[in-house]
């Protein structure tokens, strides 16, 4: 049977959501549109109506607060105006409860900050004439997503905000004014400014269409952040095609909603409206090119997109054999270099690699010093590679007779002591 909270929660949000339709409607007629990656589909909006003329100037911090969806680990100061009993800093529990005095524990996991404003509102109406209530995030909980695609090491990881402590100053930010005083009349309970504990950043892009994007210069997880903890690219990963899956809130739709980033716009020019803020339940997959992108590698391996080194196992006739660290984007040719170099007498290079597929890339290679870099016989390299360099006849006909001969040679040693 379901909890009584859960039941209660199911009926409020379609009590909050028709009651933000309109408004957000009008917000999503006319909200800016930014110059960073567009939404592949989005749901329609049920419900249209026209945008009032303070929708312009409130859109962005609006979809600020209205894309993030709480959870368990969330911390919100709360304030009821002129009413400090009622207000102070809460923590969302492990089973998505809010406990706040006189209403006890409520259920708002999956809610955004708008929303909760507005269930909080009718729940203190029973307590309170008339309450004005202003909320802004204190903390943000640690993000699990999804890394897929062509990437080192697909799988779920989770991300923290490298945020500062909570903030035990009730109801204040940096500038120690209170929430009520930094909030526009027009938009009760949506901070006219920028999110607490962060500086404000005029230059920043402040949205992302469909996304509702915090600004990158802020220390959240990005896309960035989740390439890196699955251990980089690989040589056949194409970052002009990056698609990032989100869930989406149910007063804008409910529903997911998707938008492609192209990562060779910021490797190459620094484009940080491609590097998103990730919420909390995000897919991020990297298309797989068909052949190898040089100069993407090359770029890539330029900045900390991937691990700054990678390790190859070079065996056979060359003067160091064993594992061998080279930076990202090294060739076959650099990785017999860091070897030592080849012995004068050899045969051909065998290179094996393994594939995520778990396919075996296994090729023989004529050595040639001049091969350009990511050419069959100078190839770009990968974690885990394996490079044997084969004998040639010559030194492979005097191995064998030092085999065979080693022993006579042992007899007629030990044959001399005794004469």
């Amino acid at each position: 049977m379901p909890h009584p909270l859960q039941v209660g929660l199911r009926l409020g949000r379609i009590a909050i959501a028709a009651s933000l339709a309109l408004p957000l409607a009008g917000l999503a007629a006319t909200a800016p549109q930014s110059s960073g990656p567009a939404p592949v589909s989005r749901p329609a909006a049920s419900v249209s109506g026209p945008a009032n003329a303070n929708a312009n100037a409130n859109a962005n911090s609006r979809t600020l607060y209205d894309s993030y969806i709480l959870g368990p680990g969330d911390a919100l100061q709360i304030e009821l105006l002129d009413i400090p009993e009622l207000s102070g800093t809460y923590s969302i529990g492990p089973d998505g409860t809010l406990y706040l005095p006189r209403l006890r524990a409520l259920y708002v996991q999956g809610l955004t900050i708008e929303e909760l404003r507005y269930f909080l509102t009718q729940q203190f109406k029973k307590y309170v004439k008339n309450p004005q209530i202003f909320i802004q995030s204190a903390a943000y909980r640690p993000i699990r997503i999804y890394v897929g695609g062509e990437v080192r090491r697909p799988g779920y990881y989770t991300l923290t905000s490298q945020q500062p402590q909570l903030n035990q100053k009730a109801f204040t930010t940096q500038s120690n004014i209170p929430i009520s005083q930094q909030t526009d009349s027009n938009n009760p309970g949506i901070s006219a400014t920028s999110p607490p504990n962060y500086p404000s950043n005029p230059g920043a892009n402040w949205s992302a269409p469909g996304l509702g994007i915090l600004p990158i210069s802020n220390p959240w997880p990005t896309v960035f952040d989740a390439i890196q903890s699955a251990q980089g690219i690989t040589a056949f990963s194409d970052l002009s095609s990056i698609e990032v899956t989100r869930h989406q809130a149910i007063s804008n739709g409910g529903g997911k909603i998707r938008t492609n980033l192209d990562f060779v716009k910021l490797i190459t020019a620094g484009d940080d409206s491609q590097n998103i803020r990730l919420f909390d339940g995000d897919v991020v997959l990297i298309s797989k090119s068909p052949t190898i992108l040089k100069e993407q590698l090359l770029k890539a391996g330029q900045s900390n997109l991937s691990p700054q080194y990678l390790e190859v196992y070079v065996s056979g006739r060359v003067k160091r054999p064993g594992t061998v660290v080279i930076p990202q984007g090294s060739s076959l040719n650099q990785a017999m270099i860091a070897a030592g170099g080849l012995q004068l007498l050899r045969g051909k290079i065998e290179f094996v690699r393994f594939t995520k597929d778990g396919e075996v890339d296994r090729r023989l290679i004529n050595y040639q010093a001049g091969a350009p870099s990511g050419s069959r016989d100078n190839p770009f390299l990968m974690s885990g590679d394996i490079i044997n360099v084969q004998e040639s006849i010559l030194s492979a006909a005097s191995g064998l007779l030092n085999e065979f001969t080693g022993p006579f040679v042992g007899l007629y040693s030990v044959y001399s002591l005794f004469k």
